[in-house]
């Protein structure tokens, strides 16, 4: 009999699972026919869950470092070893330099409440470094909440189907969003067209009746063209912004500025494909746009995802419920997690809504900008924990993050289930569970479905959740906060019973428990933005109106680096597959278009050294024109042992913050390219 679980990686489909585990291993994983938005299919990544549950390499047992830093070389050792070492070092550091010689990374490996969120208490029960998690959505976050308030509760993917137009913005749902496709089917059954914009073709692109392939960077200008057409035509709802907005004027003659002629010599697109899609838009009814995280990883893409995400007020869109904008759903889980975090123990700065941020005298890690943190702070971190993340691989300037990690001084644990960069440099590699050897509670970010998973499978040797390892050290550190010693069941009761939104009215942990998945108590029909925003003035601001920044090249670095997920991969976490790497052809490829591959006199098949500001790496080259002249296109966060060199794409990302955010500029790095030889 299959168990039903929901997966806990970081996508916004948020699958409910039927796992079928048979002498204690995975024999098939499949996606629930009775859930509504997971219809009965897994993606192909989670499909081979149960390769990456037995993989070989799985850390098992506590392992202390026996070589050099990076090697990878451990001896086995048991729990009461490895805790007593770390409490007694950690001890040893708080005496000696407090609790600003202390810092985490983590992020999404798991989004769980418990093991995903919980860990954070003991950090700031401890006066640790505060860590700002810039690493993936935060200028996205940042522009949402300027134009509609700290709560990002975007469009009900379930009604989609009844949307007149869709444009799928920045985003590629065959490969990161695939339980959003059955609705944009429906949509397109009932008579709707769907648009891609998107700088290179990819699934989605195949998938659209139309694509555009703008310029990256250039969102921005293309949305307020739009927008400048939409007030020229009389396509805008007049009685929706005089009730619902303000700053519509600032934003009307920023766009003015903006002819479809203008707009298509900044984006390489035709002033004819920018009439259109602005008449599209405007006459449909309703409008939806779903817009991705990828145009944010520009220098100005907070403001160009504002810009974009700002067209279905202008028509009035948010008043159906298929109509407006989906950028996340996650504003919708208001639950009670603040205690369960630790926030108390922190000051905070007097009248702050939205995101919870330190107060300034807090010394914060900024993930974007790891690699300074770890080899350039005065006073050091002395002592590091990593859990949920590989950041030897994910975050910017990657050759000095591992030089970081490399420091003799600095005392580095690592909470993991799988041997990955990161975990080759602890001092301490400690076995963490997976999603189904312990119990979670989790939200989404691209449904509005609450789940509960219990453990379906004993853990894997002597595997512990992150949770047990922190309480443990929080006992032998004399800590007497009872929130860091509460069980999942706990937490998830007091997240849930502590919670005051009508979203979460009448969802208690015995429902939940017992359903497995719940959706949120929404409005019915729900148009979240139909009466407003959740900014202050409970209206949708236009202003100040974005800017228009446009990535630039140089002589030295002519081309414009993307480096977007591959359809196979889940950041690092599915990495150590060989069926997927196979897939993805067995190693990373940049693409160069045709034009400049014959300027360049290079062929499909050779390798070439790309170079910027941060770095170099080594590549074999595709020719193809499924990119532009100018753009270099690198799919998939790849391990490191899996290019010629040994070097993963992010040695080329520069510590280079978005306008707004403080995120790291991803999608916009400038490079150059030359023969391997």
């Amino acid at each position: 009999m299959p168990h039903r679980v929901t997966c806990p990686l970081d996508c916004p489909d948020r699958c409910r699972l039927l796992v079928t585990v048979e002498e204690g291993r995975v024999v098939r994983v499949a996606g629930d026919p009775d859930h509504p938005t997971t219809r009965g299919f897994a993606c192909v990544k989670t499909n081979r869950w149960g390769e990456r549950q037995h993989h070989p390499d799985r850390p098992l047992y506590p392992m202390r470092r026996a070589g050099p830093k990076g090697t990878g070389r451990f001896e086995r050792a048991s729990w009461d070893e490895a805790l007593d070492e770390i409490a007694e070092r950690l001890k040893r550091v708080l005496d000696a330099h407090g609790g600003q010689a202390v810092a985490r990374y983590h992020y999404a490996g798991t989004t769980g409440l418990n093991e995903g969120r919980r860990p954070v208490a003991f950090f700031r029960a401890i006066g640790a470094c505060e860590l700002d998690e810039t690493i993936c959505a935060s200028a996205g976050g940042e522009a949402w909440e300027m134009a509609y308030g700290p709560h990002k509760t975007g469009t009900d993917p379930e009604n989609v189907g009844g949307a007149g137009f869709i444009v799928l913005w920045g985003t590629n749902p065959l490969s990161t969003n695939t339980h959003l496709v059955p609705f944009l089917k429906e949509a397109r059954r009932n008579g709707a067209e769907i648009w891609h914009v998107d700088p290179y073709e990819n699934r989605t692109a195949r998938f659209a009746d139309r694509h555009l392939k703008i310029r990256p960077g250039t969102d921005a200008a293309l949305a307020y063209a739009v927008a400048r057409v939409l007030f020229e035509e009389g396509l805008v709802d007049w009685g929706y912004l005089n009730d619902h907005a303000e700053g519509v004027e600032a934003f009307r003659a920023a766009a003015a500025a903006w002819t479809p002629e203008r707009a298509a010599e900044v984006t390489g697109l035709e002033p004819a494909d920018v009439l259109e899609l602005a008449r599209r838009f405007g006459r449909a009814r309703p409008g939806f746009v779903r817009v991705g995280y990828g145009m944010t990883r520009q220098p100005g893409g907070a403001d160009a995802l504002r810009a974009v995400i700002l067209l279905p007020a202008l028509t009035g869109a948010w008043k159906h419920p298929a109509g407006g904008a989906l950028l996340s759903t996650s504003g919708g889980f208001r639950l009670a997690s603040e205690r369960l975090e630790g926030e108390y123990w922190l000051r905070r700065a007097s009248g702050q809504a939205g995101y919870f941020r330190p107060d300034p005298g807090v010394r914060t890690v900024n993930q974007s900008e790891f690699a300074s943190a770890l080899t350039r702070w005065d006073p050091p971190i002395r002592m590091l924990f990593v859990f949920n993340a590989n950041p030897a691989v994910s975050t910017p300037d990657s050759a000095r993050v591992r030089a970081g990690l490399a420091r003799e001084d600095l005392f580095t644990v690592v909470l993991e289930n799988a041997l990955s960069e990161t975990a080759r440099y602890a001092d301490w590699l400690l076995p963490a569970t997976t999603f189904l050897e312990h119990p979670d509670l989790y939200t989404s970010y691209g449904t509005y479905w609450l789940h509960w998973n219990d453990a379906v499978m004993e853990p894997a040797g002597e595997a512990r959740p992150n949770t047990w390892v922190f309480a443990e050290l929080a006992r032998r550190l004399g800590l007497e906060a009872p929130e860091l010693y509460w069980s999942a069941e706990e937490a998830a009761r007091i997240a849930l019973d502590g919670a005051d939104h009508p979203y979460l009215a009448n969802v208690s942990f015995e429902k939940l428990r017992a359903a497995g998945s719940l959706k949120l108590n929404l409005p019915r029909p729900f148009a979240p933005h139909a009466e407003g925003a959740n900014t202050p003035g409970g209206r949708v601001r236009f202003g100040p109106p974005p800017a228009v920044v446009v990535p630039e090249t140089t002589d030295a670095f002519p081309y414009l680096l993307m480096t977007p997920p591959a359809h196979h991969f889940l950041g690092t976490i599915y990495a150590p597959l060989e069926r997927l790497r196979a897939a993805e052809g067995g190693e990373p490829e940049v693409w160069l278009h045709p034009d400049d591959a014959a300027r360049e006199g290079l062929s499909s098949g050779v390798y070439v050294w790309l170079e910027s500001e941060a770095g170099r790496v080594k590549r074999r080259l595709r020719v193809t024109d499924r990119t532009q002249p100018g753009v270099l296109v690198m799919e998939g966060t790849w391990p490191a042992d899996a290019a010629p060199d040994g070097e993963p794409a992010n040695a080329l990302t520069p510590e280079r913050l978005t306008d707004r955010g403080r995120q790291a500029v991803f999608h916009g790095v400038q490079v150059r390219l030359r023969p391997a030889g």
